[in-house]
């Protein structure tokens, strides 16, 4: 999401008293601050991310460490026999390869390779409410005039003497939904929007994200023309740039794990004995009604506040040799709406790689590992758990 999709900024990294996605997401998170001249080397909330500069990072990281990176390449079906992902199908420009291995990280994003399969998983709140949180398609505009873009202060909607607020009530530019508009300064003269919304989309049916990708672009190219007509003096000559390859996708499958994180342990802020990391962003689910429930229920967390993430929500049901990381970990809808973002997804994969390293290892099952050398392993690496 941080490189093709374009999403302009990270979540933040903290508690408001410390950094808690330490570990594999700090370095990547301090890595990917160098050479931005414009960020404090100190900042740790809302950072922007240079999409290229984390391109970088991530090759280096995982070649440093003896992998092999496959681009253009996409999972398309598994064996399975007895609970045990046996050989998982790739297709690429080679055609079809098979790749055979111990354990497997599903980290799709989709929960693609545990669905594929055969392992439940939930979408929306149920069967009869499928509702999916909307995407967003992430642009970038060049020949930006900074001093202006700081000038004309927040974009977003909920700011009522913002021109995102004049012009959707002027409704001058039908193709803007709605006032969901954050601008970050991503570099030298050159923003990156996290802007608006395309509903109806589902990454896991194809023909959904190819309309939500043409109606991206068009909604790319209306957020121009209106800050071109609304704010002049940071956009008057700005330049639509690029879009994301990615559309930015909030939701998909969540697995049916063997422990469901729940509403309840957000709100009472729990420690797990068996967690591999923790999180504190407020629960955002782009969804009106369930936008209002979370608002009305779930107070953000206070300085120093922090909930775990299980390792049991990672395991899938059915299967033995499966760990999963990423937004699709087994928890409810609307804490889904907290564990999506990239810092804790970052969090996520380092204790589901090493678990899964630890399984491979011992010739075990994710299940029958050591979890106290586990968190012993990951308390070593500077994760922060408790």
């Amino acid at each position: 999401m941080g490189t093709s999709a374009l999403v302009p900024a990270w979540t933040p990294f903290s508690d408001r008293e410390q950094i808690i996605y330490k570990g594999l997401a700090e370095h990547v998170f301090t890595e990917t601050k160098k050479g931005m001249k414009h960020i404090d080397p100190k900042a740790v909330d809302w950072v922007a991310i240079d999409a290229e500069r984390l391109k970088r990072v991530y090759d280096d990281l995982v070649i440093s460490h003896g992998a092999d990176i496959l681009f253009n390449t996409f999972v398309s079906d598994v064996e399975t026999v007895d609970g045990n992902i046996t050989t998982l199908i790739a297709s690429n420009k080679s055609g079809l390869v098979a790749y055979t291995a111990k354990v497997f990280v599903d980290a799709t994003g989709d929960a693609d390779l545990s669905a594929f399969a055969g392992a439940p998983f939930m979408k929306g709140d149920s069967p009869e409410h499928p509702q999916l949180q909307p995407a967003t398609h992430c642009f970038i505009f060049s020949n930006v005039d900074m001093e202006g873009f700081k000038a004309i202060g927040r974009l977003h909607a909920d700011n009522p003497n913002s021109v995102i607020h004049k012009l959707l009530k002027e409704k001058k530019y039908p193709l803007i939904p709605d006032g969901h508009v954050i601008g970050t300064m991503v570099g030298p003269g050159t923003v990156g929007f996290n802007a608006g919304h395309i509903f109806n989309i589902d990454n896991t049916v194809p023909k959904t994200v190819s309309r939500g990708l043409i109606e991206g672009r068009k909604l790319a190219e209306s957020f121009r023309l209106a800050l071109k007509e609304y704010a002049p003096e940071a956009f008057g000559d700005a330049h639509l740039v690029s879009t994301g390859a990615l559309l930015g996708i909030r939701e998909t499958r969540r697995i049916e794990g063997d422990y469901i994180l729940t509403v309840d342990d957000y709100a009472t802020r729990r420690t797990f004995d068996d967690e591999i990391c923790r999180n504190a962003y407020f629960i955002d689910v782009h969804d009106s009604i369930y936008a209002a429930e979370a608002k009305g229920k779930l107070s953000r967390y206070k300085k120093g506040e922090s909930h775990g993430i299980p390792y049991r929500s990672l395991i899938p049901k059915t299967l033995l040799n499966v760990l999963v990381a990423g937004r699709s970990i087994s928890c409810e809808r609307m804490v889904q709406g907290s564990v999506r973002v990239m810092p804790v997804c970052l969090a996520m994969g380092e204790g589901a790689g090493m678990a899964a390293a630890h399984a491979a290892l011992n010739d075990v099952g994710v299940r029958d590992i050591d979890i106290k050398h586990l968190r012993s392993r990951l308390l070593e690496e500077g994760v922060y758990i408790k």
